[in-house]
């Protein structure tokens, strides 16, 4: 790991919304089950892992289409991403702190002075977190914030090195978080730390485990327990006794003198007010009892888009709304253009995925919500898909009348053996068992082409070399991918099989028949089946069931 010791480099900063990203998703049920402030609504976690993620697969795709990106257009990216991405009280908190830290660190000399700079951005997006809040209270990610950006100063006043001062600002994030319920009463009855202080808190130990190339010291609640039940209430009642019932967001584009008088209009309508942003882009959030008045706030500030209203008694409860959805969907991910037309003509809603352009957490949620569907299965088709296909699939519970059963498939091939046994008119359950068990038994491999210099489970390879894949690892290197495809689908059918799938990607049209070829001469009793998946980088996708 290249560690961040002198300044900020875009890599860094890349590395660090990877790791606060997937500490999130990991710690995303310990904060939904901590939230019982200012809502018990269980979903601080996933809206705070939702808006992180939005900002790493922003920076990603802004990445790959310009690998000369700068540093600043880079943070400016994860900026607006993560502003427009945001949901919830703590999630555009959350964002409103990440604009703030950028757009200082845009406008200083980081290299001169970087502890010194760090430390001020770090303020500076605590300010800015107090400002966007209409009633900020302590006990809450505000004062975990205000903390961390205080020992920052600190360190960086007494001269401490740029991964000192990260390390002691999450240290003292942790130290603040445990006292949030000394401060808040609503904690202390429900026996829990702050939820979004938590979230804060994982995020400034991802901040230093990039810093450092060190794993932070780890934080157990000092009161309560991490499977805290959420408060509920009868269905149709208001969450709280005495506050809003409904959760408002949306974004705004509108000027800032608009913006101020919104927020006064706002203010008079409900609580937990927080209006982020600027230069004409605004994300705001709410808690009302009079819907329709808070967007027409909205309309007469500006253009409000991207409406959300969430009614907390049913998301807590978990009632089913209304809904006119019916029968079962699939969601696929593809990785090529053949391969997405063998999942469309399977019935299956079709997201574009595959290395290097992964879909999104959002991505994955809007297929699943346009499946129109009651019950939905999604298939990510990659060991890196999953997780983001699981959160998803919760999230669309929570919000929307839905069920969903993510199966975890690592490769296109167990995706297209999983809907090859799809069958609707089956029991839900039924199906999915049905499915996750295809995948499973499908044993899966793949050859590609060697882009650099590494070491390899089949040991070395140089630039160019054949590399064949088993269940994700390289298993086999070569001068020749015809050679090696056959080696891979000789192991593969060492364990006995029926069927032999081989999926062409770019320029392996041709590959793809001569190896069938010899497969059916060698193993008269095995069909074989071909497809063309149009799929980059992987001539050759083989699977053996």
């Amino acid at each position: 790991m290249e560690h961040v010791t002198h300044g900020i480099t875009l890599d860094g900063v890349a590395r660090f919304v990877e790791i606060a990203t997937d500490a999130l998703s990991s710690a995303r049920e310990e904060i939904d089950a901590l939230n019982v402030y200012p809502v018990p609504d269980g979903d601080t976690g996933t809206n705070m892992f939702l808006t992180v993620s939005a900002a790493r697969d922003a920076l990603r795709e802004a990445r790959a289409g310009d690998p000369e990106l700068s540093l600043g257009d880079g943070m400016a990216v994860l900026a607006r991403a993560a502003l427009m991405g945001a949901r919830g009280n703590s999630g555009v908190i959350l964002s409103q702190m990440l604009r703030a830290y950028v757009h200082h660190l845009a406008g200083a000399a980081i290299a001169d002075k970087p502890a010194e700079t760090i430390a001020a951005a770090m303020a500076e997006a605590t300010e800015a977190s107090y400002a966007a809040v209409g009633t900020p209270v302590e006990g809450t990610i505000l004062t975990v914030s205000r903390a961390a950006s205080d020992a920052a100063l600190e360190a960086a006043g007494r001269g401490a090195r740029t991964r000192d001062v990260f390390t002691e600002a999450a240290a003292a994030a942790r130290a603040a978080l445990a006292r949030t319920p000394e401060q808040l009463d609503v904690l202390a009855h429900a026996g829990v730390v702050d939820a979004g202080g938590r979230g804060l808190c994982v995020v400034l130990d991802a901040v230093e485990t990039t810093a450092t190339g060190r794993r932070p010291t780890p934080w157990s609640a000092p009161i309560g327990t991490h499977l805290i039940p959420v408060a509920t209430t009868a269905p149709g009642d208001d969450l709280t006794e005495d506050g809003p019932g409904y959760e408002v967001m949306y974004l705004l584009d509108a000027g800032d003198a608009q913006v101020a008088d919104l927020r006064a209009t706002l203010a008079t309508l409900g609580d937990s007010l927080v209006v982020v942003g600027g230069d004409g882009l605004w994300n705001v959030h709410v808690h009302v009892d009079d819907v329709g008045a808070a967007i027409e706030a909205g309309i007469t500030a500006g253009r409000p888009h991207r409406i959300r209203v969430t009614h907390f008694a049913d998301q807590v409860a978990g009632r089913r709304r209304t809904s006119t959805r019916t029968g079962r969907g699939v969601v696929a991910v593809a990785a090529g253009p053949g391969l997405t037309a063998l999942f469309e003509s399977a019935g299956a809603v079709v997201v574009t995925g595959g290395p290097g352009r992964r879909p999104s957490t959002g991505q994955l949620l809007e297929a699943i919500v346009s499946c129109g569907a009651a019950e939905v299965v999604v298939l990510p088709n990659d060991g890196d898909t999953v997780r983001a296909a699981e959160i998803a699939a919760r999230t669309a519970e929570a919000e929307h009348d839905v069920a969903v059963e993510v199966i975890p498939t690592q490769a296109q091939v167990q995706g297209l053996a999983a809907i090859s046994v799809h069958e609707p008119g089956r029991a839900f359950d039924a199906d999915v068992r049905e499915m996750t068990a295809t995948a499973r038994h499908a044993r899966h491999g793949a050859v590609t082409i060697a882009a650099r210099r590494a070491i390899t489970m089949a040991g070395p390879c140089e630039p160019g070399d054949a590399l064949g894949v088993i269940a994700g690892d390289f298993a086999v290197v070569g001068a020749d991918l015809e050679t090696v495809a056959d080696e891979v689908l000789e192991r593969l059918l060492a364990g006995g099989g029926e069927l032999v799938t081989i999926v062409s990607g770019e320029g392996g049209v041709e590959l793809a028949d001569r190896v069938a070829a010899r497969v059916e001469q060698r193993h008269p009793t095995v069909d074989v089946a071909v497809h063309d998946g149009g799929q980059p980088r992987y001539p050759l996708l083989v699977s053996v069931e």
